[in-house]
């Protein structure tokens, strides 16, 4: 089924690295937030890294994000996905990315995930002409990373 991307980007002027996902899962476009699943591990593992108290509204998120110079956005704009799965996008249409690169300085683009990477790669590179660096995904459907694996990679955020 078609659906359409319902969360505005969260960014600034100051912002200096991009951190892009694929599509919001269910329960973030219902929440219209980001990583707004219970189980996605996207804000555990940032709080970890920038050493601060358990993120839970989505005004704390915002704020954190914007004080530690963090944009976040995601790769496509629109598409046809079955429940939250990345494995079943087709026919992508892809957000503006310049609209943010064109306003922050952004320093690094992070991909949260294969399949970020892959949209990014395929349709957006050309369009932006900045490398992206693939993080293993937050999602809980990545198995095969602890909370502590995720945060060993994702510290890279930090030097950006």
């Amino acid at each position: 089924m078609r659906q359409i991307h319902n969360i505005e980007p969260i960014y600034n002027k100051d912002s200096k690295i991009l951190i892009l996902g694929s599509f919001p899962s269910v329960k973030s476009r219902e929440a219209k937030f980001f990583y707004h699943h219970p189980q996605n591990r996207f804000w555990k593992v940032l709080a970890h890294i920038y050493e601060h108290d358990t993120l839970t509204t989505i005004e704390e998120k915002k704020a954190f994000l914007l004080e530690n110079h963090i944009a976040v956005w995601d790769v496509i704009e629109s598409c046809d996905i079955k429940g939250s799965s990345d494995s079943s996008i087709e026919n992508v249409k892809v957000n503006d990315i310049n609209r943010i690169l064109e306003v922050a300085n952004i320093q690094a683009i992070y991909t949260n995930g294969k399949k970020s990477h892959q949209m990014y790669q395929k349709y957006l590179l050309d369009k932006t002409h900045k490398e992206d660096i693939c993080l293993p995904s937050t999602s809980s459907a990545n198995a095969s990373y602890s909370l502590e694996k995720l945060i060993e990679y994702w510290k890279i955020i930090k030097t950006a």
